[in-house]
């Protein structure tokens, strides 16, 4: 039956040009062929797309748009691109990054002082330059272990286990420390030997992890970011049994926690099945190892887009940087019958492909081929 194709849509392209269009409608990646022959959409993840109401014999195409989908550890992969924290101070604990990747901040447990970088080009970590600017802790926090910053950059947060409290630095410039000021102090009582300290992304969350009994405990803020309005939802997450974890991080839509335990040199994938909410939280059994990097990883942040992963490790006291975005994937109706016998390449990041089809029996089977690339 392959050589059936030709005789509908022989170069789609130019049929299209030809014969009347009409747009249809893509509904949850179903594909309503009543409404119309001719499809658009737009890859925000991987999809896999369904065919309903084929009516008479018809041919219709798809103009699809490819995106990368990030976050993707399962198939991550090592830049070969690293960042040495000097030995002197040494112990690399957190890291963090301005929110346009520019800049880059790394604390050190042995002096309880937070360092900022500049990255001369946004989020390749080999490119960082010390700023000559830091923040000492110390005099709130004397096992400083971690860090992060409000949305806006206007806000930093630290933590520790020795007074296992968050502590509120404000900044007077966005991003700056050099304009630092300290606000307040949160203590997180029965949150003992605390290692890490993060949030929604609206702010109206804080995550605090306990290392020793590798669980994170949630809080509601009932003013963003202002931890003195913190209150405990009486919600904790376990994790992976067996494993310990110093420091972890959200997705983008808080669907997942990546947690980066030294006891496995790895880092692996907690889903949450309602967003923000670590009550729902189960283990994906999705992990990356980095032991070929560091065998006592620390701490793991993501570029927002998900499409790049950053490991802190403390056996070198290095910032390690790995690829964790992929070319969102298609998966099409088993109906459908492609002239190679194999279904054509996913369209890359941004790329425009059009895939045309025709079905001679009413929707019981489909003959497709790709008949454009990358159209403007």
């Amino acid at each position: 039956m392959a050589n059936n194709q030709p005789f509908v849509l022989k170069n789609a392209v130019e049929v299209s040009k030809n014969i009347d269009v009409t747009l249809g409608s893509i509904s949850s990646s179903t594909v309503d062929l009543s409404t119309g022959n001719y499809f658009n959409d737009t890859l925000t993840a991987n999809t896999t797309y369904t065919f309903s109401n084929p009516g008479d014999v018809q041919a219709f195409q798809m103009e699809i748009t490819g995106a990368t989908v990030g976050f993707d550890i399962a198939n991550a992969s090592y830049d070969s691109k690293s960042f040495a924290f000097p030995t002197n101070p040494g112990s690399l604990r957190d890291l963090a990054f301005k929110s346009d990747g520019t800049k880059m901040y790394l604390l050190s447990g042995n002096n309880d002082t937070a360092y900022q970088y500049s990255l001369s080009t946004a989020w390749d970590v080999s490119t960082a330059t010390s700023d000559g600017v830091t923040i000492n802790v110390s005099s709130k926090e004397t096992i400083l272990s971690s860090l992060t910053f409000s949305s806006d950059g206007t806000k930093v947060y630290f933590a520790g286990p020795d007074s296992d409290s968050v502590h509120q630095y404000n900044l007077s410039t966005a991003w700056d420390f050099s304009t630092d000021s300290f606000a307040q102090s949160f203590s997180a009582s029965g949150t003992l030997n605390l290692y890490c300290v993060r949030f929604k992304s609206d702010g109206t969350k804080m995550y605090l992890g306990q290392y020793s009994a590798t669980r994170i405990y949630q809080y509601s803020l009932s003013t963003a970011w202002d931890i003195s309005t913190a209150s405990y939802d009486s919600v904790t997450l376990d994790l992976r049994s067996g494993t310990t974890a110093y420091g972890f991080d959200f997705n983008a839509d808080g669907t997942a926690i990546y947690v980066c335990s030294n006891s496995i040199d790895s880092v692996y994938r907690m889903d949450l099945s309602t967003a923000w909410d670590i009550s729902t939280g189960s283990d994906s059994s999705v992990s990356f190892s980095v032991t070929s990097q560091d065998t006592n990883p620390t701490y793991v942040r993501f570029k927002p887009d998900g499409d790049k992963m950053y490991v802190s490790g403390d056996t070198n006291t290095d910032v390690f940087q790995y690829s964790t975005g992929a070319a969102a994937s298609i998966t099409w109706p088993s109906s459908v019958k492609w002239t190679d016998d194999s279904a054509p390449d996913n369209p890359a990041s941004g790329e425009k492909d059009i895939f045309s089809f025709v079905t001679p029996d009413d929707g019981t089977t489909y003959y497709g081929f790709k008949s454009a690339t990358n159209v403007s």
